[in-house]
This record gives C-alpha cells, structure tokens and sequence, in this order.
C-alpha cells in the first residue's frame, strides 16, 4: 500500500514538474533569476532529477547513476525538451526501485544521509523526499507565474 502510494506521488509531482516546464512561454525564462530568486525553474529542475536519481535511483535502485550536485545549480540553458526527457526518465526509475523494495526493505535503515534527524528508515526517506518535491515544484510554479512574462 505504502510503495503505490509513494508510487503515485512521485509520478504525480514529477508530471507537475514536467507540465511547469512545458508552460514556460519563453525558453530563456526557465534559467532566469533575478533579486532574491536565486535559483531558476531550470536548476530545480535539475536539482530534483539529481536529488531522486541519487537518493532512489542509485541507493535503492541500484542503478549506478553518479550525481553532479554543483552542476545541478551551475548548469545554464539546458534545451527544455532534454528537462522534460530528464523528468520522464526519473519518473521510471523512481517507479522501477520502488518496485524492487520489499516492505521489510521499507523497515531498513537508510544508509547514512544527514538530513535525516530521528527516523531513518527507508519509508521514512521516501516521504521526506516526497515532500521534497513538492517543495521545489512549489517554487517552479511561483518562477513560472513570477518571472515568464
């Protein structure tokens, strides 16, 4: 119950993600920044693609996937359809290692990452990075309605 539900937030948010890319009416915009906006629709973008590739992907996937973090942030002008094949990506690999996860899997302690303070088991891991998520596909909708004009 728990892997479906996690399942469906994940392809849910990421499908925003996508959808907020793909309503940018200038390209240049998603890597616009500017005051106290620091970062762009496209670095989070990135930054989420990296954060579950990583933490997902390769921890519990097993896939191999090897993140650049600062690149993350310091990439510029990215084509948006390579951001949306990114996204699409990311949804099946989210998906996949899900899948693989037993729910003793789902009771294990998740290997060492700081941002964890009290619990740190996978199911744990899995809604903190849900949430996440949805943090950041909060502050690329804000970029979008904010800054695409």
């Amino acid at each position: 119950m728990l892997k479906e539900s996690l399942k469906t937030l994940f392809t849910r948010d990421l499908n925003k993600v996508k959808l907020e890319i793909e309503q940018y009416q200038n390209d240049k915009n998603i890597w616009r920044t500017e005051n106290a906006i620091s970062n762009s629709a496209g670095n989070l973008c990135l930054h989420l693609v990296g954060n579950l590739n990583t933490f997902i992907g390769a921890e519990l996937g097993k896939t191999g996937y090897i993140r650049n973090r600062e690149l993350e942030f310091s990439l510029k002008d990215v084509p948006r359809n390579e951001l949306i094949k990114q996204i699409a990506d990311t949804i099946k690999v989210v998906a996949d290692s899900i899948d693989q996860l037993t729910e003793q899997d789902l009771e294990n302690e998740y290997p060492e990452v700081k941002v964890l303070e009290n619990d740190r088991s996978v199911k744990y891991m899995l809604i903190y990075l849900s949430s996440h998520l949805a943090y950041h596909l909060g502050q690329i909708n804000y970029h979008r309605r904010l800054l695409d004009v």
